[in-house]
């Protein structure tokens, strides 16, 4: 690709002192919340508004993510090395299945030992590869027990794409296929590939954008399709009758959207700067999934915010503000005015953090309120309480890295920049 380019974006709103010194603010404060969620007995347990524990069952998810946040952090603070350390064991020695090998959902609760969802594994995927990079302890095993779970049950070549979840003895691979655990997939893959630089995984991920993106979201004018049969078949009335599901909602996802965007933006400057072929529709489908998914969510009922979900008609169904849409949007606005240049990113990046810091961040107790209803008030109808910092700190790293490869990857290279 000739004319693929990275703009200089120094002039800009992003780095203006003052946003600069707030992005540092903000990702050392969602740091130390997060230290509230460490159990004594190992891993990571789940925090009220007030930063108090209210469950200290082990979420893989959770205790992933965090791990992974610790992971990026000890690079810049060597003192949260412990913490991501701490994470590792748990993944390594608890929370695992000693038996028919992989993950749990959980241990202690409500959904203890559950499926083995790919959705799950993509995590461990991406805290061993932050583990590995950053250097931690034990790091590179927990990377190599990671892959080899997912190419042994959830990699489908013959598909391009990640197979969805079984039975805690990988029994029953459920009849259907998944946009979100394929996107996880797809950020996980580009953080293997930064941890072990096999180009599979560049390639693996191409595929799966290429499938979501290039076939199904293309043909819906880029609303992201959120569910499949297990012959790729569009499943658009799935989970109708629950709409306010947190990972399988029904009708369109616009958060999503804007979470593939960055994630083809990144790819696509991995892609380049490895020799790789890159196609042209890339940067393409990147910019339309941006744009689609803006004009699906923000401000369509009048309010301020993204909303949840809008149906195929793009008419808003949950109207409630979860956190995770904005930091989302606004990493891939600021990775759009670095890959394309356009002040109208900058000026939509401005935007979303307005907002975030007017409705989201919790100024009196920490961290960023999950869930906001269509009032741009905290409520819990999706979200119960400030669980993890996984959204928001990445949030706050990435208008400081450069396009391409793992966040981690990214701070490692730019320490001095971030946090």
């Amino acid at each position: 690709m000739k004319n693929y380019k990275e703009h200089d974006i120094e002039s800009s709103w992003v780095k203006s002192k003052d946003h600069q010194q707030y992005l540092h603010q903000q990702g050392n404060e969602l740091l130390k919340f997060g230290l509230n969620s460490v159990l004594k007995q190992g891993g990571f347990g789940y925090l009220d508004d007030n930063g108090d524990l209210i469950n200290k069952a082990l979420d893989t998810m959770e205790n992933a993510r965090m791990t992974h946040c610790y992971s990026l952090a000890s690079m810049k603070f060597p003192e949260y090395g412990k913490i991501a350390d701490h994470g590792v064991k748990v993944l390594l020695d608890v929370i695992n299945d000693k038996e028919h090998d992989g993950w749990f959902y959980s241990i202690g609760g409500l959904g203890d030992a559950g499926r083995k969802q790919a959705y799950i594994h993509a995590f461990i995927a991406l805290a061993g590869s932050s583990a590995k990079i950053s250097g931690r302890k034990d790091g590179e095993l927990l990377l190599e027990k990671a892959i080899h779970i997912l190419e042994k049950y959830f990699w489908s070549e013959e598909e391009g794409a990640m197979l969805e979840s079984y039975d805690y003895d990988w029994s029953d691979l459920e009849s259907y296929r998944g946009a979100n655990s394929n996107m996880h997939s797809t950020e996980a893959f580009l953080a293997v590939f930064s941890a072990t630089q096999d180009v599979k995984w560049l390639q693996r991920a191409l595929k799966i954008v290429e499938r979501i993106i290039h076939v199904h979201a293309k043909k819906n004018h880029y609303s992201v399709i959120e569910h499949f049969t297990p012959q790729w078949e569009e499943i658009k009335d799935y989970n109708k009758e629950d709409k306010n599901n947190q990972f399988r909602p029904y009708g369109i996802t616009p958060g999503h959207g804007f979470e593939w965007s960055r994630l083809l933006v990144g790819l696509e400057a991995e892609l380049y700067k490895n020799e790789m072929e890159v196609p042209e529709w890339l940067l393409e489908d990147a910019e339309k999934l941006f744009e689609k998914a803006w004009k699906e969510s923000w401000d369509v009922d009048g309010k301020p915010g993204i909303v949840y979900t809008v149906d195929f008609d793009e008419k808003p169904i949950v109207r409630d503000r979860l956190h995770w849409t904005l930091a989302e949007a606004s990493a891939a606005a600021v990775s759009f005015l670095r890959r394309t240049g356009n002040v109208a990113y900058d000026d939509k990046y401005k935007l979303l953090w307005e907002y975030i810091d007017k409705y989201l961040v919790d100024h009196q107790k920490g961290s960023w309120f999950h869930n906001l209803d269509e009032n741009n008030k905290p409520t819990e109808r999706i979200w119960l309480g400030k669980p993890d910092i996984y959204h928001a700190l990445q949030a706050t790293i990435i208008p400081n890295l450069p396009l391409g490869g793992s966040i981690t990857e990214g701070v490692k290279n730019n320490v001095s920049k971030v946090l």
